[in-house]
């Protein structure tokens, strides 16, 4: 009942991502986080032309049998921030994590032996996510199960640029654009007419600025219609090679913590976001 009276007023982002969390329970939130069930939702909404290729496993054993290309995304389809992505584009050197599972890893195939991604995959559907300071309560509700997604390579068999849209009652109003996940990972914010923000999340800006996709319209177009449905919801999207795939949908980025330098940016983008008194 304290942390719910200390957001009844919520000004910021940062406040009105908490209000959310606190407050937004309907089954749409649920089916949001939901790398499986998602899929079915962005199918409906856009089209699964949009999807990356996947299988959905329940059991971590399965993949000792199941079909697996020479490049591909290993997730759990339960929370955030964990994959095992496996291709012959990752560093020599770099090997699965023996210890803390819950981290992003990029390696060859020779690499990656069935049981050791089994290991991984058990030790991920052991674990309930979302259990830091503000209590991620929609991860709680989703089937702890496996995803393996079509590895985005495009052209050079590179991981592509991940583009954030942040949707607030069914309008982008701002695009975070990362880039270089596993070496020299930078970040940057746009507006919706792609002008560069002097806004940091903590990474360094792109040298060069990441250029405005081709398919920016069409990347609106399609985040729009999945964020339809709600208040704030960040839509993420990746270009590859003029292909438009579908990652995933964020309702509360960064568990509530999202960073903003300068911190005026965090009044900014909480004035977009009028939060609804009761979540229907």
């Amino acid at each position: 009942m304290g942390r719910l009276w200390r957001t009844q007023h919520p000004v910021t982002f940062r406040e009105k991502v908490r209000y959310k969390m606190l407050r937004d329970h309907r089954p749409l939130v649920v089916t949001f986080a939901d790398k499986a069930a998602v899929r079915d939702y962005v199918a409906e909404r856009v089209g699964a032309q949009y999807l990356p290729h996947a299988v959905v496993v329940d059991a971590p054993a399965e993949l000792l049998t199941v079909e697996l290309p020479d490049a591909f995304v290993l997730k759990p389809t339960h929370g955030s921030g964990a994959a095992i992505i496996v291709s012959p584009s990752a560093p020599v050197d770099a090997r699965l994590p023996k210890d803390g599972s819950w981290v992003y890893r990029h390696v060859r195939p020779e690499h990656a032996p069935r049981e050791e991604l089994v290991r991984i995959a058990a030790d991920w559907v052991s674990q309930l996510y979302g259990q830091g300071p503000n209590r991620e309560w929609v991860y709680g509700r989703v089937p702890r199960r496996i995803i393996v997604e079509e590895m985005l390579g495009g052209a050079g068999d590179r991981i592509p640029d991940d583009d954030k849209f942040f949707v607030f009652h069914g309008r982008v109003q701002y695009v975070q654009v990362d880039a270089g996940r596993f070496a020299g990972r930078t970040q940057d914010f746009f507006d919706r007419s792609w002008n560069h923000l002097p806004l940091s999340g903590g990474p360094p800006w792109g040298d060069p600025t990441p250029p405005r996709p081709a398919a920016l319209g069409e990347m609106i177009r399609i985040a729009e219609a999945l964020a339809a449905e709600t208040d704030f919801v960040r839509v993420d999207l990746y270009d590859v090679d003029g292909r438009i795939v579908f990652g995933e949908l964020t309702s509360f980025p960064a568990g509530g913590d999202s960073p903003f330098h300068p911190e005026s940016f965090n009044t900014e983008f909480g004035s977009h976001w009028a939060v609804p008194k009761r979540y229907r």
